[in-house]
């Protein structure tokens, strides 16, 4: 079967490299402002999923809603507010996709740079509308606001195959919980976690990052990371947390919770214990054990610590 020709033109603008460059000195750039926690805010770190999506919903919304009125002959003057309303959404909106657009692979920031370029393009068609109608240049303002609704619908589009199919901004490692099995899985011999070291073990086909701290409390988190899959188990290991070789996004160790971005969600931890001088895990679901017991009870045969 002849492959779709839309998906054939993006999956070649996935590997054109002709805008490496900018796409370069424009990462760094961005990388470089001083947001400070606000970058983490513009992440979505606190809603825990991007808030682009959320925040461009009002540029959209107003853009749209000024075609519907523009299809009448006496509404310029509404759809011209509501343009307004769009152009100065338009800004936040965008800084919250540039931050995350600056932490992703190689592939999807050459899509991100054109799913950019059409919005922009939108923002000067829809600017160049409402000066129009503040001239008294109706029928041009019109015009101008159809053109650039087209390049909405062509931004979203990107946008779209962005979100679903190169998984930007999608959690990495929703799956845990639905591959590795309830109970103990045998990780390794104590002797085997050097205290502070990374290391990688992988429980029913997914990796797992085990780290024993100098006191002798062994963590376990999910090994790839949450934002881009990147393997925690080759981070850095400092202050109870882990550091993602990628992104830098920032895990704590006990529980998996992401304490910096871009990771907008926390990485499934599991329970941990000793059994004869071995380490087994279990995946943290809901606190209890499979008996209806608290997690990091203590048995005759071992001693058990949630990390």
């Amino acid at each position: 079967m002849k492959q779709n020709r839309v998906l054939w033109l993006l999956d070649g603008l996935e590997w054109a490299p002709w805008a490496d460059p900018v796409i370069d000195a424009l990462q760094a750039g961005v990388r470089s402002l001083p947001l400070g926690r606000g970058r983490d805010l513009l992440h979505g770190r606190w809603l825990g999923h991007p808030v682009h999506p959320l925040m461009v919903q009002v540029p959209i919304g107003t853009w749209m809603s000024a075609a519907v009125l523009d299809t009448r002959s006496n509404h310029s003057r509404e759809a011209g507010l509501l343009i307004g309303v769009g152009l100065a959404a338009a800004v936040p909106s965008a800084l919250a996709g540039a931050v995350d657009w600056a932490e992703l692979h190689r592939e999807q920031s050459r899509v991100g740079l054109v799913h950019a370029m059409a919005n922009w393009a939108a923002v000067g068609l829809y600017a160049t509308s409402l000066t129009c109608r503040l001239k008294g240049r109706t029928r041009a303002g019109r015009a101008y606001g159809f053109l650039g609704l087209t390049a909405v619908g062509m931004g979203g589009m990107l946008g779209g195959h962005l979100a679903y199919r190169q998984a930007a901004g999608a959690n990495h490692a929703e799956e845990v919980p639905h591959v590795v099995r309830e109970g103990w899985h045998p990780v390794g011999a104590v002797a085997e976690f050097a205290a502070g070291r990374a290391v990688r073990r992988v429980v029913d086909d997914v990796p797992v990052l085990v780290v024993r701290e100098p006191g002798g409390t062994i963590h376990a988190l999910a090994d790839r990371c949450s934002h881009l899959a990147g393997p925690l188990s080759q981070g850095t290991i400092a202050d109870g947390c882990v550091q993602c070789p990628w992104h830098g996004s920032v895990f704590r160790l006990s529980d998996g919770w992401n304490v910096r971005g871009p990771a907008t969600a926390p990485q499934p931890a599991f329970d941990t214990r000793i059994v004869d001088g071995h380490v087994e895990v279990r995946l943290r679901r809901s606190g209890m054990d499979t008996d209806g017991e608290p997690s990091g009870t203590e048995t005759d045969r071992a001693h058990e610590s949630t990390s």
